[in-house]
C-alpha cells in the first residue's frame, strides 16, 4: 500500500527530571495536573535528549515500519534542524519528495519536560509548519496513495485541511484525518463540513469533548441513536460521556451525530483507558496494553496511524484496534515519539501474545427512548 502522511515536522528536545527534583500538583475535583518549576532555580535533569517528531514525521515512520510505501508532506526551514529530519526521513526508508522549504520561518521545535508519571509538558515553536498554503497542497499529485494520513495541521496550514480532502478523496484514497484541538476548536466548522470526504475520524477525549458544543448546535444530541449499556464493567468514557464549556454529551451520541455529518468511522481514543470505534454496526472497545510508561509523546499518532493503516488494509476492526493498542504501547516505553514503532511482523506476533488481554467489545445501536 502506497501512504501519504501530512502533518508537522519537529525537533523534540527532551528533558528527563528526577520525581524529587520537580514538583507535581494534582487538582481535586479536575483531571489536570500539573509540574512547577521553580523561577531562577537550575534543575539537574536524569537526561536531556533530541530527536525527530512532528505528527507527519511519527506517522509517516509508522506506516513505513509497517511494510508501506511512505511520503511525508511537511514543510520545514532551511536550517540544519530540516536536514535532521530528512535524514531521519531517508535512513527509515520514506520518501523526502514532498517536503517543502521555507525562508520564512524554522522548522518547528519542541522542549518537552517530563517527570513523574512522564506526561511531558511540551513547549512548542511550530515555525515552517504553519505556512503550508493552498497552491503547495494543489500543486500534489495524490493518484498514487491508497491512504492519505493528515495529522494536525497548525496555523495557517490547517485551512489547507478542507482542500486535502478534497483531493485525496478524488484520487479514490482511503482518507483518515487525526486534527489537533487548536485545529478543531478555531476551524471546528470547516472539519464538520468535510467530514463526508473522511473515511475515518481520530481524536482523544479532549479533542471530542472540543467538538461538543458545534454538534450540540447542530442536533438534538438526546434524540440520537445510543447503545445499550453494560451493567458491569462498562468502559470509563462509555460511562462518562464528554463535558466542554457546560455542554455534556453521551459518547453514542457524539458518534452518532458525527455519523450523521457523513462521516462513516470515528475513533476515540482515551489514553490508558483504552479506545472506542464507532460504525454502522455500533460502538467497538479495545482497552489499553498496560506496560511501564517512560514517555507519553507519539502515543496518539502510533494509535491512529496504526488503526487506519489496518482498517485500510481491510483488517476487521477488532484487529485493527488490537494492533494499534500494542504499537501505541511499544511507543509509551520509550522516551521518544518513534523508538518503539514496530514492524508489522513484530506487531502481528506481539498481538497474537497479548490477545487474551486486549478483549474487544461490541455495543450494537439502538434507537434513543
Amino acid at each position: 500500500m502506497k501512504a501519504l502522511s501530512i502533518g508537522s515536522a519537529m525537533i523534540d528536545i527532551i528533558a528527563i527530571i528526577r520525581n524529587e527534583d520537580i514538583e507535581r500538583v494534582a487538582m481535586s475535583n479536575a483531571s489536570a495536573s500539573f509540574l512547577l518549576l521553580e523561577q531562577g532555580r537550575k534543575i539537574d535533569a536524569e537526561s536531556i535528549t533530541i530527536h525527530v517528531g512532528g505528527g507527519g514525521i511519527n506517522t509517516a515512520v509508522a506506516l513505513r515500519r509497517l511494510g508501506h510505501e511512505a511520503t511525508s508532506l511537511v514543510k520545514v526551514g532551511r536550517d540544519l534542524n530540516a536536514e535532521k529530519v530528512r535524514e531521519c526521513l531517508t535512513r527509515e526508508g520514506v520518501s523526502c519528495a514532498l517536503i517543502i522549504s521555507s525562508d520564512k520561518a524554522a522548522t518547528g521545535t519542541a522542549v518537552m519536560v517530563s517527570s513523574h508519571d512522564r506526561n511531558a509538558s511540551i513547549f512548542t515553536s511550530r515555525g515552517a509548519n504553519t505556512l503550508l498554503k493552498p497552491e503547495e497542497v494543489a500543486a500534489v499529485d495524490f493518484s498514487p496513495y491508497d491512504l492519505v494520513y493528515v495529522s494536525s495541521l497548525s496555523g495557517n496550514s490547517a485551512d489547507c485541511f478542507p482542500l486535502i480532502l478534497d483531493r485525496a478523496k478524488a484520487a479514490g484514497a482511503f482518507v483518515a484525518a487525526n486534527p489537533g484541538i487548536r485545529q478543531l476548536t478555531s476551524r471546528g466548522g470547516a472539519l464538520l463540513s468535510s467530514l463526508a470526504k473522511l473515511d475515518l475520524l481520530t481524536v482523544n477525549r479532549t479533542e471530542a469533548a472540543g467538538l461538543t458544543p458545534s454538534l450540540a448546535a447542530r442536533f438534538d444530541l438526546e434524540a440520537l441513536a445510543t447503545v445499550a449499556m453494560p451493567a458491569e464493567n462498562c468502559p470509563p468514557l462509555l460511562r462518562l460521556g464528554l463535558s466542554f464549556g457546560g455542554f455534556d454529551v453521551s459518547l453514542p451520541a457524539f458518534i452518532a451525530a458525527l455519523r450523521a455529518l457523513g462521516l462513516p468511522q470515528v475513533l476515540v481514543t482515551d489514553g490508558g483507558d483504552g479506545a472506542y470505534l464507532g460504525d454502522g454496526a455500533g460502538i467497538h472497545y479495545c482497552p489499553s496494553l498496560r506496560v511501564e510508561v517512560a514517555g507519553t509523546a507519539g502515543a496518539g499518532d502510533a494509535f491512529s496511524s496504526t488503526f487506519a493503516a489496518f482498517l485500510a488494509g481491510g483488517s476487521p476492526p477488532q484487529e485493527a484496534l488490537r494492533a494499534a493498542s500494542v504499537n501505541a504501547a511499544s511507543v509509551v516505553s520509550y522516551v521518544d515519539t518513534q523508538s518503539g514503532l514496530m514492524t508489522c511482523a513484530d506487531l502481528k506476533s506481539r498481538v497474537r501474545e497479548v490477545a487474551d488481554i486486549l478483549p474487544t467489545a461490541l455495543f450494537p445501536w439502538r434507537k434513543a427512548v
